[in-house]
């Protein structure tokens, strides 16, 4: 005789109820990523959230309350402090006119350099001549070579031309620095266009700089993007180079505002300290925010040849 109630214990379950198993698993184990990836999150943002809240805060709250707490009273006093007179005791004339340096050093030097980057990544991708490698092997090279290793040279290059303590020096000195860096991300896009396009159009008669306008040009805006953050990431929070090649007048906003944190004259204002950091690193946030997608695309734009 049959036992029917061992037999159907012994039955696997029906696959409606597997599927249901294994997609409350899934889920589970989603909302557990997602939660683990929202507590490092916090944990990465929460510097940030301290360095505004404590901004708008008057120095009596920041004596008396809890570093994390939300301002009782929000007081903008302390932003424009740190943009209009950040420094007391010490010469200074707040953030406002070295940001405007950073501006002018900043947008140049990108552009110039981005401009280089291209024509040379299309050059080395397409435009094969004897030691291509090499040349290109020595600026990625370049790359890698420690900023402190070039200042007492590049120093000597900026008496030589005239250009030390200026504003287009230390242009100069970011462009050569970004070249490598620029030449690398070209370069590597590039050789993800098909090289018949490149034969074709010299068949049809095309030279250097048609091909290069006409064909990679408009086939660059991913590229650009990613070179155009890059560039202006590295130039705008550059510090070295700023205090080393620039003098009074000239500095840009991240050596104004080493100064504004460093000085030790009266009270050290905390809340001033914290606008002047935030002041200084909105240009680059802004561009993360507005661009940070595109930047994610452009790296991967050319990394499949074909």
């Amino acid at each position: 005789m049959t036992d029917f109630s061992t037999a159907n214990r012994s039955m696997p379950p029906p696959p409606s109820r597997m599927r249901r198993t294994g997609g409350v698993k899934r889920a589970l184990l989603r909302w557990l990523l997602f939660a683990g990836l929202g507590v490092f999150a916090l944990f990465y943002l929460m510097p940030l959230f301290v360095m505004l809240t404590t901004s708008l805060k008057s120095l009596e709250e920041i004596r008396t309350g809890s570093l994390v707490a939300l301002p009782r009273t929000v007081t903008f006093d302390a932003w424009h402090t740190a943009w209009s007179q950040a420094c007391s005791g010490i010469k200074c004339e707040g953030l406002r006119p070295y940001f405007m340096n950073s501006v002018l050093i900043a947008v140049p030097a990108v552009a110039i350099s981005t401009m280089i980057g291209a024509l040379n990544g299309y050059v080395v991708a397409h435009w094969r001549f004897r030691g291509a490698n090499i040349i290109f092997s020595l600026m990625l090279f370049g790359c890698f070579i420690p900023f402190q290793v070039v200042l007492l040279p590049m120093a000597r290059m900026l008496g030589l031309m005239g250009l030390a303590g200026t504003i287009p020096g230390l242009i100069f000195v970011h462009v050569i620095y970004g070249i490598g860096f620029t030449t690398l991300f070209f370069r590597n896009y590039y050789v993800s266009v098909p090289g018949e396009l490149v034969k074709a159009a010299k068949v049809d008669g095309a030279g250097f700089l048609r091909i290069f306008w006409s064909i990679f040009l408009p086939l660059s805006l991913p590229i650009f993007v990613v070179t155009i953050i890059w560039q202006f990431t590295q130039i705008w929070n550059d510090f070295l180079f700023g205090v080393s090649f620039s003098q009074a007048g000239t500095q840009p906003v991240t050596v104004a505002l080493n100064n504004i944190v460093n000085s030790t004259t009266g009270v050290k204002e905390y809340n001033v300290d914290m606008a002047a950091a935030i002041i200084a690193a909105l240009p680059t946030l802004l561009v993360y925010v507005v661009a940070g997608k595109y930047f994610i695309r452009g790296l991967t734009a050319g990394s499949v040849k074909g």
